[in-house]
């Protein structure tokens, strides 16, 4: 196999109480990327569409990710990167990590796939270290192992594939604003109250099991963020506002998508998904500001070769 288009979907991260740890996998939102064996070795960016991206090597999270891979696995040919960008960056759904977890997944099918999903992310976070200024996996597992993800360890990646509730439904808000995640991991405390971490630890324990055993008022119950959500919350425009409207439309939760700027909800069906969404852009519609909603199933399968 000399070429490889595939899919690599958006994620969200953090999913309130499990900041840098916790992340699901979307379905209809994602960029596609090209891969191509060329007989010079090395790394090249080649077309990029949608988004001003950079085609050096060192700077693109793409070719940074594939450069850690073939660090480890040598290859005697090179690689081409064409990437379809239908991610903004800075939107809060996982745009660094779809390049970066994309590109080395392609990579991987050219050269006989010597690593799993599961080894892929160690070489995707160099890519996400470049894009954020650390190295976390939270929006890399989701996108490579497919469904919600938990990192037990981002130093010794110690990833687990968690089960999804068949009846959850994510709706996305996407305020056509950028808000980079190296400045919004900037605004946080280095040190919290023991309270607050009790609460979150209680949180998302509590959220875990309820993926487990389908227990949707305790998923509901679960979804409050004590530490991260109370400071980047007054980045996002109408944060409250559009929290608050999720909730009374019938949302299970809401909270930031990853660093922001996007507002996520996670509902028990499709139809009332919609009712969230249509509440959601009630809160924007008077503001002078773009914005998109995306509808999402959860996504348990991640990347997919599409040629």
């Amino acid at each position: 196999m000399n070429q490889i288009e595939v899919f690599c979907p958006g994620s969200v991260a953090n999913v309130s109480c499990g900041f840098d740890v916790l992340g699901f996998c979307l379905e209809p939102v994602g960029d596609v990327m090209k891969v191509t064996k060329t007989e010079t070795p090395g790394v090249s960016i080649g077309t990029i569409l949608g988004q001003d991206l950079p085609t050096d090597p060192l700077k693109n999270v793409a070719s940074v990710a594939v450069t850690a891979l073939l660090e480890a696995h040598p290859s005697k040919y090179g690689f081409r990167i064409d990437i379809d960008k239908r991610i903004k960056p800075g939107s809060g759904i996982g745009s660094s990590a779809a390049s970066a977890a994309g590109a080395v997944f392609a990579v991987n099918e050219l050269l006989g796939k010597p690593y799993s999903r599961n080894e892929l992310i160690q070489f995707a976070m160099a890519g996400e270290a470049l894009a954020s200024g650390a190295a976390h996996a939270d929006n890399l597992a989701p996108v490579l192992l497919g469904g919600f993800t938990l990192v037990r360890s981002n130093k010794s990646l110690d990833v687990i594939k968690l089960p999804s509730p068949p009846e959850l439904v994510a709706t996305i808000i996407h305020p056509k604003i950028e808000l980079k995640t190296i400045h919004s991991r900037a605004i946080l405390k280095n040190t919290i109250p023991l309270e607050k971490a009790v609460q979150q630890w209680g949180n998302l324990g509590a959220f875990v099991s309820a993926l487990y055993t389908n227990d949707y008022e305790l998923l509901s119950r679960s979804m409050k963020d004590k530490v991260i959500e109370p400071y980047r919350a007054m980045l996002i425009p109408r944060f409250e506002e559009v929290k608050k409207a999720a909730i009374d439309a019938g949302a299970l939760g809401s909270g930031i998508s990853g660093s922001g700027p996007s507002i996520y909800a996670l509902s028990k069906s499709i139809k009332i998904a919609n009712q969230v969404g249509d509440a959601m852009k009630n809160q924007f519609d008077d503001l002078d500001l773009e914005y998109e909603v995306h509808i999402s199933k959860i996504n348990n399968e991640g990347i997919k070769i599409l040629h």
